[in-house]
């Protein structure tokens, strides 16, 4: 397929400088790169840590010591290559919209690096290995993790019709509450809904203040979100949805019978998000960028206290 002059290499506006992506990739693999996500590891990693968390409580909780490298290892992997089918599909859905928002508009698909179909052949792929790691984990979980793909599917089009995009997001990119918990039980219990419901509203929180970035754009051309609706009392709803995710983690912990190193976590991770919040200024595109991309830290500062009670309770 011929590319247009110029764009054969264009990394995104929002892609980390100096990424792998950009400077080990051959070209021919860049676009495909880009159009998975490669080059912005923050959307793998938000999708990876609520199963990380789920892992770390249910082993807390069943006293077997440090959760399973396999299942770290396996949803990582997963993670990675199932936030790059979505992002493809998200893509192909958007890509006439994309084309009119000044962040998206040299993404593969609307600079024309990546055909549609190119990108369908892609996404399939994609979600191909994705099922592989799927069927590593037992019964159960499988068919809880199937069940999310409603999720997935219907993202991309909730923000032509409602103004809570990222509430749908979060129904997806928090799935994870579940999976780590179903792959070790077998089962499901309220510890487990609680994190997904903590990883709900932490996603629509960092996902809001994400938006913040193309609120104008957005406006112009009919793509609704929360950071439109919330306009100048953002910082407010961020806050709240934040408070509602550690008030759920803290059931969690409480019906898991976590121990002090949890509870430390979850101490500095609510000063991680209180630390977001005061810092929000829904005028500042970078600065909201530079904070979506903080919350990697914040849910692996959760997870190191989740793990490290694990492992001292399995010493029990």
């Amino acid at each position: 397929m011929s590319q247009p002059a110029g764009l054969e290499t264009a990394p995104v506006p929002d892609a980390p400088s100096g990424n792998l992506v950009d400077r080990l990739a051959p070209q021919a693999w860049r676009p495909y790169l880009r159009l998975a996500r490669i080059d912005r590891p923050i959307g793998w990693w938000l999708l990876l840590l609520p199963c990380w968390w789920s892992a770390a409580l249910a082993a807390s909780s069943k006293q077997v010591g440090f959760p399973p490298i396999s299942h770290l290892l396996l949803f990582f992997v997963g993670a990675i290559v199932m936030r790059g089918a979505g992002c493809a599909y998200n893509d192909f859905l958007d890509r006439d919209l994309d084309a009119k928002v000044e962040r998206t508009r040299l993404r593969p698909i609307p600079s024309g690096q990546v055909s549609p179909r190119q990108a369908v052949v892609f996404t399939v792929l994609l979600c191909l290995v994705g099922l592989a790691v799927l069927l590593s984990f037992n019964h159960f979980a499988i068919v809880t993790g199937l069940v999310s793909m409603i999720f997935v599917a219907i993202y991309p089009l909730m923000k032509r019709v409602t103004s809570w995009p990222q509430a749908v997001l979060g129904l997806a990119f928090a799935y994870g509450g579940l999976m780590g918990w179903a792959a070790q039980y077998g089962s499901l219990s309220w510890p487990a809904f609680a994190v997904y419901g903590a990883a709900i509203a932490w996603t629509m929180g960092y996902d809001t203040i994400y938006a913040l970035q193309d609120a104008k754009d957005d406006a112009v051309v009919g793509i609704r979100s929360t950071a439109l609706l919330f306009g100048t009392r953002t910082r407010t709803a961020v806050g709240l949805l934040y408070l509602i995710a550690l008030v759920a983690l803290i059931a969690a912990l409480r019906g898991a019978n976590a121990g002090l190193a949890a509870h430390v976590g979850l101490m500095a991770f609510g000063i991680h998000l209180t630390w977001q919040v005061r810092r929000i200024d829904i005028a500042d595109k970078a600065g909201a960028l530079m904070l979506f991309r903080s919350n990697r830290d914040a849910g692996l500062i959760l997870f190191a206290g989740l793990a490290l009670d694990a492992a001292i309770r399995g010493q029990v």
